[in-house]
C-alpha cells in the first residue's frame, strides 16, 4: 500500500475555531459562580455529562435510577444475608426429619409435626457457627467492603444526577414528569441549542449531532471496530467442537478495564491516548508493557475467582430457579449475545437503537433458527413427552382423589421433574402447521441485523448457517453457563491468549486513533468517513483512498453512516460523506426507473391494503413485507390485479422504487461535479424517509425538533401528540434503514468479485505490523507481509439472477 507509512502514525484533526482540550481536567462540572450558578458554561469532562444525560433520558429520570440503585443494595445484602443464614443458622436434620422433635415442653402432646421455627437455630449458637468458620467470615468481609463501595458509588450518582435533574428542568426546560414523553431526538436538538446560549464546550462555538454521539460512545466505538477488525473477542479451538467465541460480561468488563479505564490503560483521562501510543518508535516496549498488565489483571481474576464463581452461581440460582420451575421452556429461548450485539452494532449507533433494532430482528431471528428439525430427535422426544406425560397424568390423578399422596416422600420432586421433561421435549416437537422456508426468513433477519456474510444466500437451510447465527443469536440456557463459567475461563483466557494480542492492540490503537481539536481522540472509524475506512465493493468505488488494512470490514462504514443520517435527520455531513449519500441516492434513482412504482408493488402485495386504508402501526412492516415478497410474486408468473403478466423483479430494485418514492428532492446529473453537488445540498441529503411524507399529515407545518430556548413546554396534550408522532416517525426511519441495507447488500453481492467465503468468522488480515527493516520499500500493488494475509469477506446480502427489465411503470410515491 503506498500510503501504509503515512497512515501509521497517528493524526490531529484541526479546526481553526478550535484550541486543544487542557489537560488533566477533573471529573466534574465546573460553573460560573454566583450569579451564574444556574448556568452551564463550561464543563470539563463532557464524556461524563453526555453520557449521564442520555442515561437519564433512557432511565425514566432521578426517582427510577435511584430506586433501581438503592434496591440493587438491597438485593446483594439480601443475598449475602440470606444465603449466610441458609448455610449457618437452619438445622437440616430436623427440616428433613431424620432427628425427632420433643414438643412435650410446650404443652401441647398431640402435636408432633415439625414447624418451620423448630428447624431455625438459635442465635447464639448461629453466632457461633459463624466465627467457627474462618471461610464465612472471610467472604462476609470482602461483600462487606464491596457493598461499601457499591454504597459510596450509589451516593456519588446520586449527586451527579441531581445534578443533571436540575440541567434537565432549568436549561433544557423539560420537567421531569414530562420526561418520557421526548424522544433522545429532541433532547439532542435541544443540548444542540443550548450550546449557543450556555457555550456547555468552551472548545467549539456549536455541537453537533456527531460531536455528542462521539462522547458517549468514544469507547464503545473502538470495541465495536476491534470486533469488525476480528482482534476481539479471543477465537479458540476445541477439539471435537469446533472453533468457539467466547464473551461474557465478565470479560468484556476485563478488556475495557485494561484498554480504557483501568490503571496502567492505554487512556491518560476519559478523552486522550498516552502520548506514547501515538508514537511507532517504542510499540516493541509498548507491547511487553501491555503484555505485563494484562497478566497481572489475569492473576487478579484468578485470586478473585473462587468469591466471582460462588457470587454467580448464587445470583443465577436466585434470579433463574422459579422461572426456570415455572418456565422449563425459557431456558430455551433465544437472546442476542455480547458477542452479536457488538459484531451487529454500528459505529455512532446509541444502546437505545441498538436495540430497539435487535428487537425487530429477534421474532424472523427465532423463527429461522426454530424452522430447523432433526427428525430423529423429534422422534425421541414425541416418546419421552409421552412416557413422561402419562406417569405425570397418573400423579396427577392419584393427588386430586387423595390429597395424602402428595405426603409421599418426593413426590412432589417427582410431578416436577417429570414436568420440567415433559416441556423441554415439546420443545424439540415441530408446530405441524409450520411452512418450510429459511430464505425467506433470513432475509427478513438481514432487514433489521444488517450484517450477514455473503455466503448465506443460498445456504440458509445448511446447519453451518445455522450454526454460524447460533454465535450471534444463542440460548439463554448457554448464555447463563457461559456466565457462570466466566469466572474460571476469564483469567486463562487474559494470561494465555490475550497477552499474545497486545502488539496488534498498540498498532490498533496508534493506527486507528485521531484527534478531534474539542472532542479528544476518537476511533477514526467513528468518524465515518469513506475516504479513509470505505470499501470500493460498498458503493465507495472512486471515492475511497483506504487500503484493505484501513478498510472497514462488511460495509460497516457506509451502512453506519447511513444509519447516522436516517437516524439524525438534522445532521449535516462532511462533504465526503454526502458525496457517498449523493453518489448511492443516484444508484436508487437508476434502478428504480426500471423498477415497477412503490403504489403498484404495494398494491400488488397482499399486506398493503392496511397500508393504503391507513398509517397504522403495521405500514412500517407491510413496507419491507412488500419489498421482501414482490419478487416471489412476479418470479412466480402469475399475473398482475389488472390481469396483465409482470416479469421478475429482484428484491433490489423493488427496494430502490419504495426508496425512490421516499425522496421529495430532484437527484442532481451524474454529469455534476461532487463539489457542485455537495454545493446544492448542504443538509442531508439521505431519503427524508416517510417522515417527510408523514410530517405534513400528522405535525402540520412546525417541524417536530424545532426549539425555542425562551418558550416552555406545551400541554400534555400536544406533548403526547407529538410523543406519537415522533414513534411512528421513528418507525419509517427504522423502516428506511431496513431497505437500504437490503438495498446496499443486493448490489454488493452482484459487484462482489471475490471468492465465497468458507466460514463466516474468517479473521481479516492480520493487525500486527512487522517491524520494516531499514531499506525496505513496498510497492502500491504489493503490501507488506504482515498486512497479506486473507481478509475476511465482506458481509453482503443475497446474489441475485440477472435483472431482466421491466416495462417502463408511471412513478408515483406512497399515497398520503
Amino acid at each position: 500500500m503506498a500510503n501504509l507509512d503515512k497512515y501509521r502514525e497517528y493524526h490531529r484533526l484541526d479546526d481553526d475555531e478550535e484550541d486543544s482540550m487542557p489537560a488533566g481536567e477533573d471529573d466534574m462540572l465546573v460553573h460560573v459562580p454566583e450569579g451564574l450558578k444556574d448556568s452551564w458554561h463550561h464543563i470539563t469532562n463532557l464524556d461524563n455529562f453526555f453520557t449521564r444525560i442520555y442515561h437519564f433520558h433512557q432511565k425514566n429520570g432521578f426517582s427510577c435510577m435511584m430506586l433501581s440503585e438503592f434496591f440493587e443494595l438491597v438485593q446483594f445484602l439480601f443475598v449475602v444475608i440470606f444465603t449466610t443464614f441458609l448455610f449457618t443458622c437452619v438445622d437440616y436434620d430436623v427440616l428433613f426429619a431424620n432427628t425427632f422433635v420433643n414438643h412435650t415442653h410446650f404443652g401441647s402432646i398431640e402435636r408432633n409435626k415439625v414447624t418451620l421455627p423448630d428447624a431455625i437455630l438459635p442465635q447464639d449458637q448461629c453466632y457461633q457457627r459463624i466465627q467457627k468458620n474462618g471461610w464465612i467470615i472471610f467472604q462476609l468481609v470482602m461483600a462487606a467492603i464491596f457493598w461499601l463501595y457499591r454504597l459510596v458509588k450509589v451516593i456519588c450518582n446520586m449527586l451527579n444526577y441531581w445534578e443533571i435533574r436540575t440541567f434537565y428542568i432549568k436549561a433544557l426546560k423539560i420537567p421531569t414528569v414530562e420526561l418520557c414523553n421526548f424522544t433522545w431526538q429532541e433532547v439532542q436538538q435541544r443540548l444542540i441549542s443550548i450550546q449557543r446560549e450556555h457555550q456547555m464546550c468552551v472548545h467549539k462555538k456549536e455541537l453537533t449531532e456527531l460531536d455528542i454521539y462521539h462522547r458517549i460512545l468514544r469507547f464503545k466505538n473502538y470495541m465495536v471496530a476491534m470486533v469488525n477488525k476480528s482482534l476481539l473477542p479471543i477465537r479458540f479451538h476445541l477439539p471435537g467442537w469446533g472453533e468457539v467465541i467466547f464473551l461474557t460480561q465478565g470479560l468484556k468488563y476485563n478488556f475495557e478495564l485494561i484498554l480504557f479505564w483501568g490503571p496502567g490503560s492505554l487512556f491518560q483521562n476519559k478523552w486522550n491516548l498516552h502520548p506514547k501510543y501515538k508514537r511507532a518508535g517504542n510499540r516493541l516496549e509498548l507491547a511487553q508493557h501491555l503484555s505485563r498488565t494484562i497478566c497481572l489483571i489475569g492473576l487478579a481474576n484468578l485470586l478473585l475467582s473462587p468469591l466471582i464463581l460462588i457470587w454467580q452461581i448464587l445470583y443465577a440460582f436466585f434470579s433463574y430457579a422459579e422461572i426456570i420451575k415455572r418456565e422449563p421452556g425459557s431456558l430455551g429461548a433465544r437472546r442476542w449475545s455480547l458477542f452479536g450485539r457488538l459484531y451487529l452494532r454500528h459505529f455512532n449507533e446509541l444502546e437505545h437503537e441498538l436495540q430497539m433494532r435487535l428487537n425487530r430482528g429477534y421474532k424472523p431471528a427465532s423463527k429461522y433458527m426454530n424452522s430447523f428439525i432433526s427428525p430423529l430427535l423429534t422422534v425421541v422426544a414425541k416418546n419421552i413427552a409421552f412416557f413422561s406425560g402419562s406417569v405425570l397424568a397418573v400423579l396427577i390423578t392419584l393427588a386430586v382423589y387423595d390429597e395424602d399422596v402428595l405426603t409421599v416422600q418426593h413426590i412432589l420432586t417427582a410431578i416436577t421433574i417429570l414436568g420440567i421433561v415433559v416441556t423441554i421435549s415439546r420443545s424439540f416437537i415441530p408446530d405441524e402447521h409450520m411452512v418450510w422456508n429459511p430464505e425467506q426468513l433470513l432475509q427478513c433477519v438481514l432487514a433489521h441485523i444488517h450484517y450477514m456474510p455473503d455466503h448465506w444466500k443460498g445456504n440458509a437451510n445448511a446447519s453451518e448457517t445455522r450454526n454460524e447465527l447460533a454465535e450471534l443469536f444463542q440460548y439463554k440456557a448457554v448464555f447463563i453457563l457461559e456466565e457462570l463459567l466466566s469466572p474460571v475461563i476469564t483469567p486463562l483466557i487474559l494470561i494465555f491468549c490475550l497477552r499474545h494480542k497486545s502488539l496488534e492492540i498498540i498498532d490498533f490503537f496508534r493506527n486507528f486513533s485521531v484527534e478531534v481539536v474539542g472532542v479528544g481522540d476518537i476511533c477514526s472509524f467513528a468518524q465515518l468517513d469513506v475516504r479513509k475506512h470505505g470499501n470500493p465493493q460498498w458503493f465507495s468505488e472512486g471515492q475511497t483512498e483506504a487500503s484493505i488494512y484501513q478498510q472497514a470490514e462488511n460495509g460497516k462504514t457506509e451502512l453506519s453512516l447511513m444509519h447516522f443520517a436516517i437516524t439524525n435527520p438534522q445532521w449535516q455531513p462532511p462533504q465526503e460523506s454526502s458525496i457517498f449519500i449523493g453518489h448511492l441516492k443516484e444508484k436508487v434513482q437508476q434502478d428504480a426507473t426500471n423498477a415497477p412504482s412503490a403504489q403498484l408493488i404495494l398494491s400488488e402485495t397482499p399486506l398493503a391494503a392496511s397500508l393504503l386504508s391507513n398509517a397504522s402501526s403495521a405500514a412500517p412492516d407491510d413496507l419491507l413485507s412488500s419489498v421482501l415478497v414482490h419478487p416471489i410474486l412476479t418470479a412466480s408468473g402469475l399475473p398482475s390485479r389488472d390481469r396483465h403478466f409482470v416479469q421478475p423483479t429482484s428484491t433490489a430494485t423493488v427496494a430502490a422504487s419504495i426508496l425512490a418514492s421516499f425522496s421529495t428532492s430532484q437527484i442532481p446529473s451524474r454529469t455534476q461535479s461532487h463539489a457542485a453537488y455537495s454545493n446544492r445540498c448542504p443538509e442531508n441529503v439521505a431519503y427524508r424517509s416517510e417522515r417527510t411524507i408523514l410530517e405534513d399529515r400528522l405535525a402540520g407545518p412546525k417541524s417536530l425538533f424545532s426549539y425555542d430556548p425562551n418558550t416552555s413546554v406545551s400541554s400534555s396534550d400536544t406533548r403526547f401528540q407529538n410523543a406519537s408522532h415522533s414513534a411512528l416517525l421513528s418507525e419509517y426511519a427504522n423502516t428506511e434503514m431496513s431497505l437500504h441495507a437490503i438495498y446496499m447488500h443486493e448490489k454488493h453481492q452482484q459487484q462482489s468479485q471475490l471468492p465465497r467465503a468458507v466460514g463466516m468468522w474468517q479473521c481479516p488480515s492480520a493487525l500486527r505490523e512487522h517491524h520494516v527493516q531499514p531499506g525496505a520499500s513496498f510497492s502500491a500493488d504489493q503490501p507488506p507481509e504482515s498486512l497479506s494475509g486473507p481478509s475476511q469477506l465482506p458481509l453482503g446480502g443475497w446474489a441475485e439472477s440477472e435483472e431482466e427489465q421491466t416495462q417502463s411503470a408511471r412513478k408515483s410515491s406512497i399515497p398520503r
